[in-house]
């Protein structure tokens, strides 16, 4: 059970690593190149869609899966195995304090700033782009890179 727990957290982690590496090297440098309006009109689409049924499953699981792991008595463990599954949880667990903590409220100001911009869509978009953009790639990138250490942390102790 604890090598199918491990597994699992992570092919999560994985998933997870790698949905916040595209953000961070494709989709946030193609949305840089956008008007105001068009970048903020786009953020809130992708903000809109991302949190569905699936990636909230892998978003859970990138959580649940080490910390059941971790857990999960397994004879032949090594202390090393351990310790690596609990910085690979931490770093996990991190990552999600930094997106529950700073980049939702940042998505959720901008949704709010919809009404606002209609009323004056080339400056609105502008304040709103303003106010969001380089706070969100800052903590985007923090995420990201703790997230993908995760994810080398869980795969070292999968390896061992």
């Amino acid at each position: 059970m604890a090598t199918l727990l491990l597994a699992l957290a992570v092919g999560c982690t994985g998933l997870y690593a790698g949905f916040m590496l595209i953000f961070q090297t494709g989709i946030m440098p193609a949305l840089a190149r956008l008007t105001d309006p068009e970048f903020v009109t786009a953020m809130r689409r992708i903000n809109e869609f991302v949190p569905r049924p699936v990636f909230l499953a892998v978003f859970l699981g990138v959580a649940a899966f080490p910390v059941a792991a971790f857990l999960v008595p397994q004879d032949g463990r090594t202390d090393t195995q351990r310790w690596l599954v609990l910085a690979g949880l931490v770093c996990a667990v991190l990552n999600h304090l930094v997106t529950i903590g700073g980049n939702v409220p940042l998505n959720n100001a901008l949704a709010a700033s919809e009404r606002t911009v209609e009323g004056d869509p080339a400056g609105g978009a502008a304040a709103a782009r303003a106010a969001f953009e380089g706070r969100w790639n800052g903590l985007h990138r923090a995420r990201t890179a703790l997230i993908t250490l995760a994810f080398g942390l869980l795969t070292a102790a999968a390896a061992l």
